[in-house]
């Protein structure tokens, strides 16, 4: 499982472009290729909705008014389907409320047309670090959970008392077990969560109790 996370983080990024206009597609693939990065192109919100997840580092490019779904209610769908990809929305001078409504829903950043090549580079490079982060997020949940998979019931019920900050006799009160078997249960809690102090479990499940 580790592995197969850290051949995502490492895969080449990839930089998905939608918008309706086909000349600024053409436009902005050929500044993103110039600078090594992977893109695909899509002419319309529902293109990109039905392509496959990519489990590698990437971003989003859209403009934000197209035809049929804008993209406010492209960032709704992907937020909807489980699609958590770094957002930049392309805007024109009128559609700046639209733009910080989408920051708001969760957009990485957004560009009022006309806007500096480099800026774009800047936003995008920054998208896929985020992207990157992510995917490292991802990937600790993920471990931290098959860790908690491993904890016997009783453990899990001493693991989840003890980050709540109970004491170890309020445990064995609230348990009916003596404070020594608290003490044995949580040695095993801190062994299989591989966790080093009470603080690192406290953030451990902190971030599957999201």
């Amino acid at each position: 499982m580790k592995r197969h996370e850290e051949m995502n983080e490492t895969k080449k990024p990839v930089v998905f472009l939608v918008d309706d206009d086909a000349s600024v597609l053409k436009s902005l693939k050929r500044l993103v290729l110039s600078v090594g990065l992977a893109v695909e192109t899509f002419s319309s919100a529902m293109d990109f909705l039905r392509n496959p997840v990519y489990d590698g580092p990437c971003c989003l490019v859209s403009d934000i008014r197209m035809p049929g779904l804008s993209g406010l209610d492209l960032k709704k769908k992907m937020t909807e389907t489980g699609k958590h990809i770094p957002t930049i929305f392309i805007t024109g001078h009128g559609d700046i409320p639209m733009s910080v409504k989408a920051m708001k829903q969760g957009a990485e950043d957004f560009l009022e047309k006309p806007f500096n090549d480099q800026d774009l580079l800047d936003v995008i490079q920054h998208a896929i670090g985020k992207s990157r982060e992510m995917i490292r997020d991802q990937s600790k949940i993920m471990r931290i959970q098959q860790h908690e998979e491993s904890l016997t019931p009783r453990e899990r019920e001493v693991f989840h008392m003890v980050v709540r900050g109970m004491l170890n006799k309020q445990v064995a009160y609230d348990l009916h077990i003596s404070e020594k078997t608290v003490k044995i249960h949580r040695a095993q809690v801190m062994k299989k969560m591989q966790a080093k102090s009470l603080a690192d479990l406290v953030r451990m499940a902190g971030k599957i109790e999201h």
